[in-house]
């Protein structure tokens, strides 16, 4: 089975932006459900079909395939929920470790996430000095959690 562990913070300052090359990502939400959430997405001229169990502290069960970009265009366009997440993410290696920093564009404008992979949970890392709170726990930020209330409205909702 292919599991995911995984870490995820918020992201200060531009520290990263100097050391970082980015791609343009677009993906939707098929079913996010407690048992599983079905995503699609584009990377440049790739399409991708992923399911991830649920999460458990830091990891999940992940499957990821390659799908035909025009299947995932028009699997976007049909059967994904809205809004679609829109973001750049950036690359870089920093204690070792691979980081992919993403900025959201659309309605989670503002929003900066940094996510570093892991092979063990207990697994020692190396924190930058560009990164703020861990949020590996808290589902607000998960993607698929992003789709159902964009952080353009988080401010509104401490108003209310």
């Amino acid at each position: 089975m292919a599991k995911e562990i995984e870490r995820k913070f918020l992201v200060k300052g531009d520290g990263w932006r100097k050391l970082a090359e980015g791609s343009v990502y677009c993906q939707g939400y098929i079913s996010t459900q407690k048992a599983a959430t079905v995503r699609v997405r584009i990377v440049g001229d790739r399409g991708y079909l992923t399911i991830k169990g649920p999460s458990i502290k830091y990891s999940r069960a992940e499957f990821e395939y390659t799908i035909p970009i025009e299947d995932a265009q028009e699997m976007l366009n049909t059967l994904c929920d809205r809004p679609l997440i829109e973001k750049i993410r950036y690359k870089l290696k920093w204690g070792g470790l691979i980081w992919e920093i993403d900025e959201f564009d659309g309605v989670n404008k503002g929003l900066i996430l940094a996510e570093v992979e892991l092979t063990d949970e207990k697994q020692q890392i190396e924190l930058p000095d560009w990164i703020d709170e861990e949020v590996s726990e808290n589902p607000k930020y998960f993607n698929s959690n992003l789709v159902k209330h964009p952080f353009s409205q988080w401010q509104s909702d401490t108003n209310s």
